[in-house]
């Protein structure tokens, strides 16, 4: 458990489903949480309010990561109401599936603008204004490896995130920042669940030795370590946090 109650952490995306179980679990390990938010305010700020009744810190953040003038907006916004910044998750992202033949120039751009250049915008803050030690996570996929039919853009954009971290882990060589990748696999969250038959969602259950869905904290707690003191020696890595899917 982190006990410096002065770290700060942007967790992207974070009003449901996976970001919240993260933003929660590292309230609860001691850091100040920015909750970064697209569009849903209410969420947020009900997180918040969750948080502090946990006797936690948390601040609620706008910024569409799509955006790089957002994005530097809420790294401002984070130092001045803290003093600095430690930790990012980039949990942010959508996923839409189609096969290549009938995926449309819309359904490719905005998983790319989000997913990609979303992740791109905020490592590019991060790599900027992070304190000496601080940590940086990305949320990758294990559809990276897994590779099924229809999720070739989204594959993509996760293809891309983990050669991101490769790639900046060696960049911050001598500042003794870490920079890694969570790739889960099915994860019982509404994104995962919703229009899916009951049938459906239990052969995925199945697929994993484990033979159970992860969930969002099964994720919070692989993000927690990576971004605490136990996860120090870890850098340039993507653990696959999945129960042995692949």
């Amino acid at each position: 458990m982190n006990t410096d109650k002065n770290k700060v952490a942007i967790v992207t995306g974070a009003s449901r489903g996976i970001g919240a179980a993260i933003a929660t679990r590292l309230a609860d390990d001691g850091f100040t949480v920015v909750i970064n938010y697209a569009g849903s305010a209410s969420e947020a700020d009900a997180l918040v309010e969750a948080i502090e009744a946990r006797g936690g810190r948390a601040i609620a953040a706008q910024a569409d990561v799509s955006d790089p003038a957002a994005v530097a907006r809420m790294f401002d916004a984070a130092q001045a109401a803290f003093g600095g910044i430690d930790v990012l998750v980039n949990n942010a992202g959508i996923m839409k599936l189609a096969t290549v033949t009938d995926s449309d120039d819309a359904l490719f751009d905005r998983q790319v603008a989000i997913n990609l250049k979303g992740t791109f915008n905020t490592l590019r803050e991060a790599a900027k204004r992070l304190r000496e030690g601080g940590r940086i996570v990305n949320l990758s996929s294990s559809v990276v490896g897994l590779y099924q039919p229809t999720y070739a853009a989204y594959a993509a954009t996760k293809a891309g995130v983990e050669a991101m971290t490769h790639v900046l882990s060696k960049e911050l060589r001598g500042r003794s920042i870490t920079v890694n990748a969570i790739a889960p696999g099915p994860t019982a969250t509404a994104l995962f669940l919703d229009g899916k038959p009951q049938a459906v969602v239990d052969r995925l259950a199945k697929l994993a030795p484990l033979e159970r869905l992860g969930q969002p904290e099964d994720i919070a707690a692989a993000v927690s370590f990576l971004a605490g003191p136990d996860g120090a020696w870890i850098n340039g890595q993507v653990i696959r946090a999945n129960g042995g899917i692949i």
